[in-house]
Protein backbone atom coordinates (compact mmCIF):
# COMPACT_ATOMS: atom_id res chain seq x y z
CA UNK A 1 0.00 0.00 0.00
CA UNK A 2 1.29 3.40 -0.94
CA UNK A 3 0.69 6.33 1.38
CA UNK A 4 -0.07 9.52 -0.55
CA UNK A 5 1.44 12.89 0.33
CA UNK A 6 -2.00 14.07 1.45
CA UNK A 7 -2.33 11.13 3.84
CA UNK A 8 1.16 11.59 5.27
CA UNK A 9 0.90 15.36 5.69
CA UNK A 10 -2.60 15.12 7.17
CA UNK A 11 -1.43 12.51 9.64
CA UNK A 12 1.58 14.63 10.56
CA UNK A 13 -0.72 17.63 11.20
CA UNK A 14 -2.87 15.47 13.47
CA UNK A 15 0.19 14.26 15.39
CA UNK A 16 1.12 17.92 15.98
CA UNK A 17 -2.37 18.53 17.37
CA UNK A 18 -2.09 15.42 19.54
CA UNK A 19 1.19 16.73 21.00
CA UNK A 20 -0.43 20.11 21.62
CA UNK A 21 -3.37 18.36 23.29
CA UNK A 22 -1.01 16.95 25.92
CA UNK A 23 -0.20 20.54 26.93
CA UNK A 24 -3.79 21.79 26.64
CA UNK A 25 -2.87 24.01 23.70
CA UNK A 26 -4.37 24.76 20.32
CA UNK A 27 -2.28 25.46 17.23
CA UNK A 28 -2.79 28.09 14.58
CA UNK A 29 -2.65 27.16 10.92
CA UNK A 30 0.69 28.96 10.61
CA UNK A 31 2.12 26.99 13.56
CA UNK A 32 1.01 23.67 12.07
CA UNK A 33 2.43 24.58 8.67
CA UNK A 34 5.72 25.75 10.17
CA UNK A 35 6.17 22.68 12.38
CA UNK A 36 5.63 20.33 9.43
CA UNK A 37 7.37 22.32 6.71
CA UNK A 38 4.18 22.79 4.71
CA UNK A 39 2.80 25.82 2.98
CA UNK A 40 -0.01 27.52 4.87
CA UNK A 41 -2.25 26.85 1.86
CA UNK A 42 -1.54 23.10 1.91
CA UNK A 43 -1.95 22.89 5.68
CA UNK A 44 -5.19 24.87 5.34
CA UNK A 45 -6.56 22.41 2.77
CA UNK A 46 -5.72 19.46 5.03
CA UNK A 47 -7.22 21.09 8.11
CA UNK A 48 -10.37 21.92 6.14
CA UNK A 49 -10.74 18.24 5.15
CA UNK A 50 -10.07 17.06 8.71
CA UNK A 51 -12.43 19.67 10.16
CA UNK A 52 -15.20 18.77 7.72
CA UNK A 53 -14.76 15.09 8.67
CA UNK A 54 -15.02 15.90 12.39
CA UNK A 55 -11.47 14.97 13.40
CA UNK A 56 -10.45 18.52 14.30
CA UNK A 57 -12.25 21.63 15.41
CA UNK A 58 -11.29 25.22 14.94
CA UNK A 59 -11.87 28.31 17.00
CA UNK A 60 -11.59 31.84 15.66
CA UNK A 61 -10.11 34.76 17.49
CA UNK A 62 -6.95 35.72 19.33
CA UNK A 63 -6.99 32.56 21.42
CA UNK A 64 -8.20 30.49 18.50
CA UNK A 65 -6.62 27.69 16.60
CA UNK A 66 -7.05 24.01 15.85
CA UNK A 67 -7.54 21.18 18.32
CA UNK A 68 -8.49 17.55 18.01
CA UNK A 69 -12.25 17.01 18.17
CA UNK A 70 -11.72 13.85 20.27
CA UNK A 71 -8.88 12.69 22.50
CA UNK A 72 -5.87 11.36 20.54
CA UNK A 73 -6.42 7.97 22.20
CA UNK A 74 -9.78 7.69 20.41
CA UNK A 75 -8.60 8.57 16.89
CA UNK A 76 -7.54 5.44 14.98
CA UNK A 77 -5.30 5.59 11.94
CA UNK A 78 -7.67 3.63 9.70
CA UNK A 79 -10.19 6.45 10.15
CA UNK A 80 -7.58 9.11 9.33
CA UNK A 81 -6.40 7.29 6.20
CA UNK A 82 -9.98 6.66 5.07
CA UNK A 83 -10.73 10.38 5.33
CA UNK A 84 -7.56 11.47 3.53
CA UNK A 85 -7.36 8.59 1.04
CA UNK A 86 -7.50 9.71 -2.56
CA UNK A 87 -7.86 6.19 -3.95
CA UNK A 88 -10.26 3.71 -2.42
CA UNK A 89 -10.33 0.01 -3.20
CA UNK A 90 -13.52 0.61 -5.19
CA UNK A 91 -11.71 3.03 -7.48
CA UNK A 92 -8.59 0.87 -7.82
CA UNK A 93 -9.94 -1.12 -10.78
CA UNK A 94 -11.17 2.04 -12.49
CA UNK A 95 -7.80 3.79 -12.15
CA UNK A 96 -5.81 0.78 -13.39
CA UNK A 97 -7.74 0.09 -16.58
CA UNK A 98 -4.82 0.66 -18.92
CA UNK A 99 -5.76 2.53 -22.09
CA UNK A 100 -9.41 1.53 -21.75
CA UNK A 101 -12.15 3.37 -19.90
CA UNK A 102 -13.00 0.24 -17.89
CA UNK A 103 -10.83 -2.73 -16.96
CA UNK A 104 -11.58 -5.75 -19.15
CA UNK A 105 -11.60 -7.99 -16.06
CA UNK A 106 -14.51 -6.32 -14.25
CA UNK A 107 -16.73 -9.42 -14.33
CA UNK A 108 -14.13 -12.02 -13.27
CA UNK A 109 -10.78 -11.00 -11.84
CA UNK A 110 -8.20 -13.03 -9.95
CA UNK A 111 -6.28 -9.92 -8.90
CA UNK A 112 -9.17 -8.11 -7.18
CA UNK A 113 -9.37 -10.53 -4.18
CA UNK A 114 -5.64 -10.01 -3.56
CA UNK A 115 -5.99 -6.22 -3.66
CA UNK A 116 -9.07 -6.32 -1.40
CA UNK A 117 -7.34 -8.76 0.98
CA UNK A 118 -4.24 -6.60 1.25
CA UNK A 119 -6.39 -3.52 1.82
CA UNK A 120 -8.22 -5.32 4.65
CA UNK A 121 -4.94 -6.39 6.26
CA UNK A 122 -3.66 -2.82 6.20
CA UNK A 123 -6.97 -1.41 7.48
CA UNK A 124 -7.06 -3.97 10.32
CA UNK A 125 -3.49 -3.10 11.31
CA UNK A 126 -4.23 0.65 11.18
CA UNK A 127 -7.37 0.17 13.29
CA UNK A 128 -5.12 -0.99 16.15
CA UNK A 129 -3.08 2.23 16.21
CA UNK A 130 -4.22 5.54 17.70
CA UNK A 131 -2.81 9.04 17.33
CA UNK A 132 -1.78 8.91 20.99
CA UNK A 133 0.48 5.96 20.18
CA UNK A 134 2.35 8.05 17.60
CA UNK A 135 3.49 10.64 20.13
CA UNK A 136 6.99 10.13 21.44
CA UNK A 137 10.31 8.98 20.14
CA UNK A 138 10.63 6.82 17.05
CA UNK A 139 11.97 3.95 19.20
CA UNK A 140 8.93 4.14 21.52
CA UNK A 141 6.47 4.18 18.61
CA UNK A 142 8.32 1.30 16.93
CA UNK A 143 8.15 -0.78 20.12
CA UNK A 144 4.40 -0.12 20.40
CA UNK A 145 3.83 -1.18 16.79
CA UNK A 146 5.78 -4.39 17.33
CA UNK A 147 3.60 -5.21 20.36
CA UNK A 148 0.49 -4.76 18.19
CA UNK A 149 1.99 -6.97 15.49
CA UNK A 150 2.72 -9.72 18.04
CA UNK A 151 -0.86 -9.58 19.32
CA UNK A 152 -2.22 -9.90 15.79
CA UNK A 153 -0.02 -12.88 15.00
CA UNK A 154 -1.27 -14.61 18.16
CA UNK A 155 -4.88 -14.10 17.04
CA UNK A 156 -4.29 -16.08 13.84
CA UNK A 157 -4.59 -15.28 10.17
CA UNK A 158 -6.92 -12.54 9.03
CA UNK A 159 -9.85 -13.43 6.82
CA UNK A 160 -11.25 -11.71 3.76
CA UNK A 161 -14.92 -10.84 3.40
CA UNK A 162 -15.51 -14.20 1.67
CA UNK A 163 -14.04 -16.10 4.66
CA UNK A 164 -11.13 -17.41 2.68
CA UNK A 165 -7.71 -17.44 4.32
CA UNK A 166 -5.54 -14.57 3.25
CA UNK A 167 -2.59 -13.63 5.37
CA UNK A 168 0.93 -12.46 4.76
CA UNK A 169 3.71 -14.36 6.51
CA UNK A 170 4.63 -12.57 9.73
CA UNK A 171 8.00 -11.61 8.24
CA UNK A 172 6.19 -9.73 5.44
CA UNK A 173 3.51 -7.94 7.49
CA UNK A 174 3.71 -4.19 7.78
CA UNK A 175 2.04 -1.81 10.18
Amino acid sequence: MKISAQEEYGLRCLVQLARAEENGESLTLAQIADREGLSVANAGKLMWILNKAGLVKSQRGTKGGYTLARPASEVRLNEVIRILDEETVDRFCKSHAGVLDVCIHTSDCGIRPVIVGLHEIVQNALSEITLAQLIGSEAKVDATLHQIQKLQSQLGPMRTAENSSFSLPSSRRTT
